[in-house]
Parts: C-alpha cells; structure tokens; sequence
C-alpha cells in the first residue's frame, strides 16, 4: 500500500509540473515573447507579402551579406552552414544583431541543454523536472536571440522615421537614393546605420536598388519597413517626388509607434491580471501542500477529484488563450 501511495504521490507530482509547465509555455508565448515588433499574425501577412513581392527569382541570388559571412568560414564550417535549418538560424542571429555563426548556435544549444538535462535527471527528484530543465537550457540560446531580435526591431522603428526625415532632405538637396542611404548611414547610430550601410554597400557594388530594398526587408522583417520597402520600389517603376512621399511615410511611422507604446500602456493591467489570474491556483496548490500536506491528496486520490484538477487546469488555458485574444490589438 506504501509503495502504491508513493507512486501515486509521484504521478501526481508529475501532472502538476506538467500543468505548470504548459501554463508558464502559454503565458511567456502570450504576454512576454511578442513585447515589441510584430505579433505572430502580422509576421505571417509580411512573409506572405515578402514571398509575392520577390516571386521574380532575387530570392535565388545570395546577398553581399551572405557571401562575406560564408567567406570566413572554414570548409567544414561551410559544411555545417548548408545543414537544414541553418539558414534560418543565421538569420535569426543576423536579426538580431549577432556575429555568432549559426552552427555555434546550435551547438551551444545541444550541449548546454544535453549537460543540463543529464544531471537534472539523476540528480533532481523528478527525472521529467530533468528532462524539461533540458529543454529550457536548449531553448534558452534561441529565446536570448529571439529577445534580441525584438529589442533591435523596436529600436529600428523608432529610429526609422529620422532617417526617413534625413533621406528627404538629402534628395531635397540633389543628392541620389544611395547617397541619401549612405547619409544615414554615417550620421545615425545603430541599429538603421548598419542595415543602411549594408543595403548602401549593395547598390554601390552593383546590385540593383530591388534586390538591395529586399534585402532589407528580409533582415528587418517589420510591417514598417516593409512599407517603406514598396515605396520606394513603386516610386522607382512610376516616377514622382519620392522626398514628399519620405516625409509623408516618417510621420506615418511615428504615428504608429506613438499609437503601439500607447496600446502597450494600455493593455499593461491586463497582462499583469493574466499573469496573476493564471498562476494563482498553482500557488495556491503550493500554499495548501505546505500548510496541510493531506488536502491535495485527498483531492487527487479521489476520482471525481481528479475530473475537477483537470476540468479547472483546462480553464485555465482557456482563460490564458481568451485573455490573449482580448490583450493582443491588432494595429
């Protein structure tokens, strides 16, 4: 009968780090991962966008970018880039703003998660609390990427509309699309100068101003610059005063960043109720067990107890995906 309790103690021990488990995935997913920069949805319409826009084969030339960075690397290096998946990784690290080659990435990854997960398993209670602190360290180099990514996208945007405002005034002035890139380039700081610089570089070494404008796009991948992107190439194929059309696109931008820091302020208390509101019963739990280490049993040993856990756990998910839908605006 002991060893019957115990291992009931135990599976239920592990359905609660399971919920919490799911809960916290659905929580960070929801409220902290999409904090700046566009939404999951948003992402979906630019790179439906992207693809038609570039449907005429730029998509099979390799960037002035990519050449570089395969450049330095060693042939087996170039080996592991032209694994599956690597691309996009190193895209991730271009976005942002690493120099890290994607193999390293994924390396760091398998490794720490690797150690990680062995010495959970055999030295936590729980091998599963071994297996999902794996999982969280393998994860953790791609979540710091996607963070920074998202912090390197806001700071894009905000800057995005003085460099509109110095481009128009450099067309203003006589000077070229390029050079007006190249102004921004050497008179802003990071991170517009450098994919300024970058997209400067490509024209100026012979590519033409669409694949350089697509490139951007693909490496700022943001509803904004995308705007910006399908001006200047509708600008360039019909002609007309692209500097008014600058100083038109740069209040617009900075409409719409005041207006997303304004909805963010706004939907601050909800998130927070959400956060609050969804881990409240798992601490709860937590307060009882330590107060009164036969409550919770009771609950689980009971059949009818254990409809109720799983009936209230699925609540809760329900209720962390209704508060998403309700914080989430679309803008």
């Amino acid at each position: 009968m002991d060893l019957i309790g115990l291992d009931i103690q135990l599976s239920d021990r592990t359905i609660v780090i399971g919920m919490v488990f799911i809960a916290a995935f659905l929580l960070v997913q929801s409220f902290l991962v999409p904090a700046f920069g566009e939404n999951r949805q948003a992402q979906k319409r630019l790179k439906k966008r992207l693809r038609a826009i570039s449907a005429e084969g730029e998509r099979g030339e390799i960037s002035l970018v990519r050449r570089k960075y395969l450049r330095k690397l060693s042939p087996l290096e170039r080996a592991l880039e032209a694994l599956p998946g690597m691309e996009r990784v190193q895209q991730l690290v271009e976005q942002a703003g690493r120099e890290t080659p994607a193999y390293r990435v994924v390396l760091y990854s398998v490794c720490l998660g690797g150690i990680a997960g062995v010495a959970g398993f055999f030295l936590l209670p729980q091998p599963l609390l071994g297996v999902l602190l794996g999982l969280g360290v393998a994860a953790w180099p791609f979540l710091s990427l996607t963070r920074a990514r998202s912090r390197r996208l806001a700071s894009f945007e905000e800057q995005l509309p003085d460099a509109l405002i110095v481009m128009a005034r450099a067309l203003r002035a006589g000077h070229p699309f390029s050079d007006a890139m190249h102004l921004v380039a050497e008179e802003m700081a990071e991170p517009i100068a450098g994919e300024f610089r970058t997209t400067f570089m490509e024209i100026n070494y012979g590519g033409d101003v669409r694949g350089a404008m697509l490139g951007l796009l693909r490496r700022v991948q943001s509803v904004t610059v995308m705007i910006f992107v399908t001006s200047v190439l509708i600008q360039k194929e019909t002609g007309g005063n692209l500097a008014e059309l600058l100083d038109g696109l740069a209040a617009v931008v900075r409409d719409r960043f005041r207006f997303h820091r304004k909805v963010r302020t706004l939907s601050a208390q909800g998130r927070m109720a959400a956060w609050i509101l969804s881990l409240l019963p798992f601490v709860l739990a937590g307060v009882l067990t330590l107060v009164s280490p036969n409550f919770i049993p009771m609950l689980t040993q009971d059949p009818i107890g254990r409809q109720l856990v799983v009936g209230a756990f699925v609540m809760v998910v329900i209720g962390i995906l209704w508060m998403r839908k309700i914080v989430r605006i679309e803008v």
